[in-house]
C-alpha cells in the first residue's frame, strides 16, 4: 500500500440548495450521507447525465457526497484560463487540499483518512461540466472562462468521494491518502 499526505487548506459547504457554490467553514462533521445541510447530502440521489445507463431521475447510490480539489490543480486551471486564480468555491468543492498535485488522477477506491478518524473513499474524477465555467465567468468577468473551462479542467477537476467513516474534517488537518 502506498501512503501520501496532504493538508486541508479549506473546508467548504453548499448550504444554499439553489446553488452549487460553496462557502468556507472552519470544520464540518460528516455522516454516512455526507455533510448535513450540504447540497450534495444524501445516501441516494437522482441519476443525471453522468449515469446514461439509468433513466434520468432514477434513485441511485450517492457517490458524489464530497467534492475535493487541489491547490495545485486549481492553479493549473487558472493558468489555462488566463486568470490569476480559480477558487474552490466556484467549483462547488467541499475540500481544498495542498500537497498532492495530481489529485484528479487518484484511483477509485483510494482512502482519505483524517486525524479525527473520518474516512472517505475516492469514487473517481469529478468530470468538468459547464456550471463552474459559468460561475468563474460571472465571478471574474472573463466570458471566455464559460466556454473554455471544460477543456481547461480536464484531468484537473478533482475527485468525488463517499463517506466510509463518520467524523470531523478541519482546516489544517493532515490527510493520509492510501492507495492499494
Amino acid at each position: 500500500m502506498k501512503t501520501f499526505e496532504a493538508r486541508v487548506k479549506a473546508v467548504l459547504a453548499a448550504r444554499d440548495p439553489h446553488t452549487f457554490v460553496t462557502a468556507r467553514e472552519s470544520s464540518v462533521t460528516v455522516d454516512l450521507a455526507g455533510i448535513p445541510g450540504d447540497r450534495h447530502y444524501g445516501l441516494t440521489r437522482p441519476a443525471d447525465s453522468r449515469q446514461r445507463f439509468y433513466p434520468r431521475g432514477t434513485d441511485i447510490a450517492n457517490r458524489r457526497q464530497i467534492s475535493i480539489v487541489s491547490v495545485e490543480e486549481c492553479a493549473q486551471i487558472a493558468e489555462r484560463l488566463g486568470l490569476p486564480e480559480v477558487l474552490p468555491e466556484w467549483l462547488g468543492a467541499n475540500l481544498l487540499l495542498e500537497g498532492y498535485p495530481s489529485l484528479t488522477l487518484l484511483p477509485q477506491g483510494a482512502r482519505l483518512l483524517f486525524p479525527a478518524g473520518t474516512g472517505l473513499i475516492s469514487e473517481g474524477e469529478n468530470l468538468p461540466c459547464t456550471g463552474p465555467g459559468e460561475m468563474i465567468a460571472e465571478a471574474t468577468g472573463s466570458s471566455a472562462a464559460a466556454t473554455r473551462f471544460t477543456a481547461a479542467a480536464k484531468k484537473r477537476r478533482g475527485i468525488v468521494c463517499s463517506v466510509e467513516r463518520i467524523g470531523t474534517i478541519t482546516e489544517g488537518d493532515i490527510v493520509r491518502i492510501m492507495i492499494e
